[in-house]
């Protein structure tokens, strides 16, 4: 049976439209489990939920899976419409304005009559779900999952380090045509594999579509850059003089943290912290890749075995999640005599 797809555009009350794209299988849609959105994270749009090299999208995956699926396009992103607002903004307007109006939005129109959303960050996206729960106390949040997502950077990659090196200059320098600029450098980038591999494994990761793989690539925000090469250089994200690495402790929404083995854009350690951080009760961490199978940052999402490896987990994760808890059976009565 076909999918049923259709977007909404979504004022975030900041002067943007936000693109909501909702996914879902009729035939599979399951009421019993919360809407699922998807968040993308640093230079990139939701496209690639959409999109997958070699198999199944998300979007097609979890719909199938019996999710309402939605692919949250922010502000500033390919297909979202600027209505007078400023295109100088930091990661606290993303997470906090943008996240409250597309899930306020996916709130009043789900067809799953659930009051929580569990949501998917994907990489900085993750870390807009720790800003977003940790700020905003009256979110509507449910399960948290981030793959391969920053809270405080450890065993930060040499080559990440000089990029963000100086938060004056990266936050000064405007950045604009990436995609093209992607897709002309990747073949030179093919021929440097230690650098190529910090980010993707070309042997489980299909790159010979890279003219559609980088629609998803996005100019970085100077604003943003600034401020993860100061997140990188304190180590703890601290925004609105909020240390989010320490508030994480009273966000209680179920945690699952996914790390690949072998992602030299978030290290395991950096992945990792918000595991530890987390004031959650249920909290459990997803490892994927093995010495023989190594897996980056991209690969995660990407590759020929993320459908097995990192979405069906995902979704057996969320199903538990959701499940009515069991009733505890009423003690027996003692027969009098």
């Amino acid at each position: 049976m076909a999918l049923d797809i259709r977007t909404d555009y979504v004022p975030n009350g900041a002067g943007w439209e936000l693109k909501l794209k909702r996914v879902v299988s009729p035939e599979h849609l399951r009421p019993g489990l919360n809407p699922l959105a998807i968040i993308p994270g640093y230079g990139m749009n939701a496209f690639i939920f959409g999109y997958h090299p070699s198999g199944e999208s998300m979007e097609e995956f979890f719909a199938r899976r019996g999710f309402e699926v939605w692919s949250l396009f922010l502000r500033k992103q390919r297909g979202t419409r600027r209505r007078g607002g400023t295109t100088r903004f930091g990661m606290g307007e993303v997470a906090i304005t943008d996240l409250r109006a597309a899930f306020d939005h996916i709130h009043s129109v789900t067809a799953t009559g659930a009051t929580r959303i569990d949501s998917i960050g994907c990489s900085l996206g993750g870390s807009y779900q720790y800003i977003h729960a940790s700020l905003v106390p009256d979110n509507r949040m449910g399960a948290i999952v981030s793959i391969g997502s920053p809270l405080a950077w450890h065993d930060v990659h040499p080559l990440i380090k000089r990029l963000f090196g100086n938060p004056r200059i990266v936050g000064s320098v405007p950045f604009a045509f990436s995609s093209h600029l992607a897709e002309l450098g990747f073949p030179l980038l093919k021929r440097v594999p230690s650098i190529l591999k910090i980010y993707l494994h070309p042997e489980i990761t299909d790159t010979s579509k890279i003219s559609t793989l980088v629609k998803t690539i996005e100019d970085p925000i100077p604003q943003i850059n600034r401020e993860i090469a100061e997140w990188i250089r304190k180590r703890d994200l601290v925004l609105s003089g909020r240390n989010i690495t320490r508030a994480m402790q009273h966000v209680k929404n179920p945690l699952l943290v996914v790390v690949a083995n072998a992602d030299g854009i978030v290290p395991e350690a950096t992945v990792l912290s918000a595991f530890e951080a987390s004031g959650a009760e249920r909290k459990d961490v997803l490892r994927v890749g093995t010495d023989a199978l190594r897996f980056a940052h991209a690969d995660l999402f990407i590759s020929r075995h993320s459908h097995e490896l990192v979405f069906e987990p995902i979704a057996a994760w969320l199903e538990s999640v959701n499940a009515p808890a069991k009733k505890a059976k009423p003690a027996a009565r003692r027969r009098g005599r």
